[in-house]
């Protein structure tokens, strides 16, 4: 099973990026997804998750209202649209999924994309 992140970048303060996952080696699609954060210096932190439909969506308090969190089942794959970035989010950005259907524990982990935001 592999997690692959990409989509990570250098960009100004007030800037967008979007994050891609794409998983392979086994579907996920009645599973949870989510992306956390490290930055340095600092413990791994949760960003937003989404259930297995996309139905229902959750955010850190630091996020929410700037990014956006989706899924394509069809090809398995989970991403975060990041607007209105500030040089806090700078960090490295993991995808992660959960083996467990309405489980919200992240057993799977994609190797990371680093995310740069300049003031």
């Amino acid at each position: 099973v592999q997690l692959q992140a990409s989509g990570g970048g250098l960009v100004q303060a007030g800037g967008s990026l979007r994050l891609s996952c794409a998983a392979s080696g086994r579907t996920f699609s009645r599973n949870p997804m989510a992306w956390l954060r490290q930055a340095p210096g600092k413990e791994r932190e949760f960003v937003a998750a989404v259930s297995w439909n996309g139905g229902s969506t959750y955010y850190s308090d630091s996020v929410k209202g700037r990014f956006t969190i989706s899924r394509d089942n069809a090809k398995n794959t989970v991403a975060l649209q990041m607007n209105s970035l500030k040089p806090e989010d700078t960090a490295v950005y993991y995808c992660a999924a959960s083996s467990n259907s309405g489980i919200y524990q992240w057993d799977y982990w994609g190797q990371g994309t680093q995310v740069t935001v300049s003031s």
